[in-house]
């Protein structure tokens, strides 16, 4: 009880100006004290017309003369000697990033609330008339501030309580009828009003939004799992399948070679016994050799006769017919056969492949990659593609690491190929198409040329429909010639319009069924834009129909 007295006391000797112990304090004609300095100083600062009591805000038609309270000043030194507090603690001071106190003198207090209507911010002492004094009670107070002073009409020096809805701003209520005469002009708080209540229904859309981007994260979520989850499994299963074909091909292998030592086995036996029985009619053959002409020597005529019929008598010799000497011909149908399967089998992996790589590019997924606007957001899929000469007519020269295509009218000398193309000058290229694609084209010379995207399986020989690009549902063409092009598909022409350039650039977007060529110069202007659906990889191709035609694949960096 004793320390709350203190405080009651230290409080009750304070200066609510300063908010230090009162020094020469000097007591005003309401009844409240302040130091001497802290009241000269706030009057100075004021309006003759309007001294007022800091406190209560008892107004005075004439500044009161001050005089020292001695009485006051005797409590105070003799209660400085019973240990009362000098200044409050430093936290409650104002730093460089606090609201001070507008009323405070010298070290300004922290502001504890900011008054819109007067406007000044105030310490927890100089409130305390907002709360006491009915006028001031109705005055807006907020936390504090310090933008009070965006409150203020600069031309006015009035508090801003409108608001123009022609113009959006706030106005004080000189402007309403001044410059804002007859315009759209309502009160701030009814502004608020309405500006809340659309406030509201925007937080309320955007927490639907919130909850349905929410809904679409733990969706992809769900989608990133379920991806996962397949992928896992479709690695296992190949993992189980390629190696099931590893102990496939090693039995197949194990089986030939077996198969192989086995017959080698019995042709070199049947061999051994052959060449064994050869060798025994050899040394019966030189042993009755040695006979005979131990009797040709014999000097007795009569001996010689009587053992002439023993020993000319010869075996029956071995029938020669039985040797059918093969050389390094016993095992090539074996190799070659062998040969045989691992070319089908190359060839079915090679098509098979890219069908593989492409049904694993073609899980649809939520959210896909806007498509490119500018060349260097194209360039970001660009893709090496070279022609493949196995595909070439014998009047299209290839050249330039099998980039450049020149349509000539001399026979070149390719060798037969199922895959070449035999009624039209076309040439594809060696590379399947998957995924995002761009690349480009420069042409040149007089001819017309084609560029085109088809699919592998486009009939090569002779000039019907179903080889010509553009002419069936198998490949997709524009054509340049003349400074004007045309596209073409299952036969159908569609003019298209353009600038004219000697550049072309083709994109694709294989899973999103999306094709288009673009004119390229210093800028890129959409020609033709096809929207379908791919079922198959494609190729990039060639077309030429007159002489003087070239054709390059450029490389993009």
């Amino acid at each position: 009880m004793a320390q709350k007295g203190v405080q009651l006391d230290q409080e009750a000797f304070c200066c609510s100006i300063c908010l230090d112990i009162l020094k020469d304090p000097v007591t005003i004609p309401c009844g409240h004290s302040y130091c001497m300095s802290c009241i000269k100083g706030f009057w100075d600062g004021e309006d003759e017309r309007k001294i007022c009591c800091p406190q209560c805000r008892q107004a005075f038609t004439l500044r009161p003369v001050l005089g020292k309270n001695t009485m006051l000043a005797a409590l105070v030194e003799q209660l400085k000697k019973t240990g009362l507090q000098a200044a409050p603690a430093d936290h409650c001071y104002a730093g460089p990033e606090d609201v001070a106190c507008d009323v405070c003198t010298g070290r300004k207090l922290k502001a504890l609330k900011s008054c819109l209507t007067c406007p000044a911010s105030y310490c927890e002492n100089h409130l305390q008339p907002h709360y006491n004094a009915p006028p001031l009670k109705k005055h807006k107070l907020v936390e504090p501030t310090k933008k009070l002073q965006e409150n203020i009409c600069s031309r006015h020096d009035e508090v801003m309580k409108m608001f123009c809805r022609t113009d959006q701003q706030s106005i004080c209520y000189l402007c309403s009828v001044d410059e804002h005469k007859g315009h759209n002009t309502v009160s701030a708080a009814a502004e608020r009003t309405e500006r809340q209540r659309e406030l509201e229904v925007s937080r309320l859309n955007i927490q639907q939004r919130i909850q349905d981007r929410e809904k679409d994260v733990k969706l992809l979520q769900q989608e990133v799992e379920t991806v996962s989850r397949s992928a896992d499994k479709a690695v296992e299963d190949s993992e189980k399948i390629f190696t099931q074909l590893i102990r496939l091909l090693q039995k197949r292998s194990s089986d030939v070679k077996q198969q192989i030592r086995s017959q080698q086995e019995t042709e070199v036996s049947g061999v051994i016994k052959l060449q064994e029985k050869l060798q025994q009619e050899i040394t019966e053959l030189k042993r009755k050799d040695a006979e005979l002409k131990k009797l040709s020597h014999t000097e007795d005529h009569n001996q010689f006769l009587h053992n002439y019929p023993s020993v000319s008598q010869l075996s029956k010799p071995t029938d020669s017919s039985s040797i059918n000497i093969r050389p390094l011909r016993y095992f090539e149908d074996v190799t070659a056969a062998v040969s045989e399967l691992r070319n089908k089998l190359q060839d079915l992996l090679r098509s098979k492949w890219t069908n593989i790589l492409l049904t694993g590019t073609e899980m649809d997924v939520l959210l896909s990659e806007p498509e490119p606007k500018t060349r260097i957001e194209f360039l970001r899929y660009s893709c090496e593609i070279t022609l493949d000469p196995n595909t070439a007519h014998r009047k299209v020269l290839l050249s330039d690491g099998n980039r450049k295509a020149i349509y000539t009218s001399q026979q070149q000398s390719y060798s037969s190929h199922p895959d070449r193309f035999t009624g039209f000058s076309q040439v594809l290229s060696r590379e399947s198409l998957t995924g995002r694609c761009y690349w480009e084209v420069d042409w040149r010379g007089t001819g017309a040329v084609g560029v085109a995207v088809a699919y592998k399986n486009i009939s090569r020989v002779g000039s019907s429909n179903k080889c010509e690009f553009g002419s069936n549902n198998k490949s997709w063409m524009l054509y340049y010639y003349t400074n004007r092009y045309e596209f073409y598909f299952n036969n159908i022409l569609t003019p298209v319009s353009g600038p004219c350039s000697s550049r072309v650039g083709v994109y694709l977007d294989h899973r999103a069924g999306i094709l288009s060529f673009y004119s390229v110069s210093e800028t890129m202007t959409l020609l033709h834009r096809v929207q379908t659906t791919f079922t198959q990889p494609l190729y990039a191709g060639l077309c030429f129909y007159y002489d003087g035609a070239t054709a390059e694949l450029r490389k993009l960096k």
